[in-house]
């Protein structure tokens, strides 16, 4: 049984991902999968297609870049919801130079009107180095204000290195 909200959440490649799959498969119950990213080039498209292959049939794919509202609406209480991930989403803002407060603000509130459980993918972003150029600090500054307040506002907060979660909040049952 999950909690209204869930945040995996863990460095590039950390498998964070695949375990948040695995929660939402665990539920037993119909699957949303939210995906953010956007397809620039051969390379994203083939990540995507390789992504959903894995998934196979069983999830009702929401694309929503930009407008996490209407998707997090559409789904069901019989639902359950994978946002896959809260990093691209607010990369796609940031580039667009959107107010990243007011879409944040969106975001949390969609979030504590959706009817359905709400599994959270993120990337940690506060273990590197400081970048080097504005916009980089910029989105470092961003990502880890946002991960906080979502840490802050979930249930159950796992972390996964090495494909391994550690539980930091809550606790799975």
């Amino acid at each position: 049984m999950l909690p209204s909200l869930s945040l995996v959440i863990g460095g590039a490649a950390s498998g964070k991902s695949r375990y948040a799959e695995e929660l939402v498969i665990a539920t037993e119950r119909p699957r949303v999968y939210i995906a953010t990213a956007q397809v620039y080039d051969d390379e994203m498209q083939a990540k995507v297609d390789k992504h959903l292959v894995q998934r196979g049939p069983d999830w009702r794919t929401i694309e929503a870049p930009f407008d996490l509202t209407d998707a997090l609406q559409s789904a069901s209480a019989r639902e359950v919801v994978l946002l896959d991930c809260a990093t691209l989403w607010l990369t796609n803002h940031l580039l667009a130079e959107h107010d990243l407060r007011a879409q944040e603000a969106h975001l949390m509130a969609a979030l504590t009107t959706c009817a359905a459980p709400v599994v959270i993918v993120s990337n940690e972003v506060g273990a590197g180095i400081v970048p080097e150029n504005a916009l980089s600090r910029r989105f470092r500054e961003a990502q880890g204000g946002l991960n906080q307040r979502l840490a802050a506002t979930a249930d159950l907060v796992v972390t996964v290195m090495a494909g391994l979660p550690l539980v930091l909040k809550g606790a799975l049952k």
